[in-house]
């Protein structure tokens, strides 16, 4: 037993599990049932935990030690709802209450109480409640000096804070918990739920600075501890979403498997859905639809919603009346400011591709509203990125392009080539409707260069097909269509000819030409017909 004891207080989870499975849970004391338990939680399987703290439970319960009775109590509830056991965790929360009732007196185990009710608000969408119990278990932490209580609520609070929309308060709370993990206050246990609960917080934001130091954090406190098999699959989601955001897709889909492998060793299932989610997303920008397709129904299948990344899928098949259709559904049922980060992006991007221009433009506006709120690089070079891709799409590319450069700015700051390389497309598209062949040129290759780079082969064909069309439609020359963009970006004849460097007579007469060839007879019929074919 001694044997077992040090490996704990080494933190040498493997040994210390090996050494008490062979003693089995029949000759430890309470006390050490609680280590083995906690042993149990980061080794082993939940279905191993469950047994182990209920032993614990009983034998406090025999000793009269209400106090840790009720602290197994909360830790059984809190594992089973983390494995979907919801029932099963409200009837130890109950009892946990009970306990509480009994000792009477204030106590530390009313601040977990506090904190298991905080779930319950969150469930039932009353983040003013939510708030309330953090605050309630924060106060019992500190007054009662417990740290893995302090840390976990005031992580708590930080997301609470990010989820309505107070996003510089919720980050300061989740570093003020992280710098508790990383000093070595907390149980291994609750080390690890901070770890990840933090990051989260942090990637719903966009905050990948954030994301990336502590998940650096998080691999080296994984890897210092033998034999750990809790946390390392959320450790190679969140591993998974910078290589993606970094352009190295390869590794992020061996990541996302791996963590999709670690949680099935766990036994809890449900956050695979997550790993089939980013994995078809990445599939989808590649171009392997029907993968990406199998994908997005797994993590239907396992309660992630599939969208915007599905409505992305179907605008690629040219299906947008459905892609349309999800998108009119998702910004009509998200309202907290958190999935509206989550979902502009794509909505923006599902409603240019279907001329729905004045609908997109105030998401554009709502987006940049929250990216300066949330402080977050990623989201502002999505907020101006879209109001670039806005401006270009009403035809106004002189005015798309200060916000696209900006956007390529933001993106190449942080380190996502693919992103980067979006932007650079979209400002060659305005330099064409502007005429500015030469320099729109320049940056589409560099552009295909990026996409062929992180394996994007739909956009590298794409912008191939802009650089070097295999034919120009309806019988136009090069000249004709030289016209035809800067009508379609609104140019007067006067303005075509200066820019160009031709007489009026001669643009009106290649106008006439284009009007022939195109069986149309207003400018607005040719522009239209530039957009259909991707002249524009």
């Amino acid at each position: 037993m001694d044997t077992a004891a040090d490996h704990y207080t080494r933190g040498d989870w493997q040994a210390a599990y090996d050494a008490w499975s062979r003693t089995g849970p029949d000759g430890l004391s309470a006390a050490e049932l609680d280590c083995f338990g906690a042993v149990v939680e980061l080794v082993g399987t939940h279905d191993e935990a469950v047994p182990v703290l209920q032993r614990a439970f009983r034998a406090h319960l025999e000793a009269g030690d209400l106090h840790a009775a009720a602290g197994c109590a909360v830790r059984l509830s809190m594992g089973l709802a983390e494995h979907g056991e919801h029932a099963l965790a409200g009837g130890w929360a109950a009892r946990a209450a009970e306990l509480v009732d009994e000792i009477g007196a204030d106590c530390v185990e009313r601040g977990w109480m506090a904190f298991l009710m905080m779930f319950r608000a969150l469930g039932e969408g009353d983040l003013a409640e939510a708030r309330r119990m953090a605050d309630e278990a924060h106060d019992a932490g500190r007054r009662f000096h417990d740290a893995d209580l302090t840390a976990m609520s005031t992580c708590a609070q930080g997301r609470v804070s990010i989820m309505t929309g107070h996003f510089a308060e919720g980050l300061a709370q989740l570093d003020d918990s992280m710098v508790r993990v990383v000093a070595g206050e907390l149980s291994p246990v609750i080390a690890g739920h901070v770890y990840c609960t933090a990051i989260e917080g942090a990637q719903e934001v966009s905050d990948f600075g954030r994301v990336a130091e502590w998940t650096a954090a998080l691999e080296r406190w994984c890897q210092a501890q033998p034999g750990l098999l809790a946390f390392t699959g959320q450790c190679a989601v969140h591993r998974g979403q910078l290589m993606r955001l970094r352009g190295a897709w390869d590794s992020a889909l061996r990541e996302w498997s791996l963590a999709a492998e670690r949680y099935v060793a766990l036994g809890t299932p449900g956050p695979i859905g997550l790993t089939a989610l980013e994995t078809g997303d990445v599939l989808r920008l590649r171009g392997d639809l029907s993968a990406a397709d199998e994908c997005y129904q797994r993590a239907a299948d396992l309660g992630v919603d599939p969208q915007p990344g599905l409505a992305l899928l179907w605008l690629a098949q040219r299906r947008s009346s459905p892609a349309v259709a999800a998108v009119d559904r998702l910004l009509a049922s998200s309202t907290g400011p958190l999935e509206r980060c989550r979902i502009l992006p794509g909505s923006i991007e599902v409603l240019l591709a279907c001329d729905a221009v004045e609908r997109a433009r105030p998401l554009a506006l709502e987006l940049e509203s929250l990216a300066s709120a949330a402080g977050s690089a990623v989201l502002s070079a999505a907020a101006a990125q879209a109001h670039g891709a806005v401006e270009l799409a009403a035809g106004d590319a002189a005015g798309g392009l200060p916000y696209l450069r900006k956007a390529h700015q933001l993106w190449t700051q942080s380190s996502s080539p693919y992103d980067a390389a979006v932007t650079r497309l979209l400002i060659g598209r305005c330099l064409l409707a502007l005429g500015d062949t030469s320099s729109a040129e320049r940056e589409m290759t560099a552009a295909r260069a990026a996409f062929r780079q992180v394996g994007a082969a739909p956009m590298a064909d794409l912008t191939s097909s802009l650089l070097a069309p295999p034919s120009l439609p309806g019988g136009l020359t090069a000249r004709e269509v030289e016209v035809l963009r800067l009508v379609s970006s609104g140019r007067s004849n006067p303005q075509i000819a200066t820019e160009l460097v031709l007489s009026e007579k001669t643009v009106a007469r290649h106008l006439s030409n284009i009007f022939g060839k195109l069986d149309v007879a207003s400018r607005t019929a040719a522009a239209a017909y530039a957009y259909e074919h991707g002249l524009v």
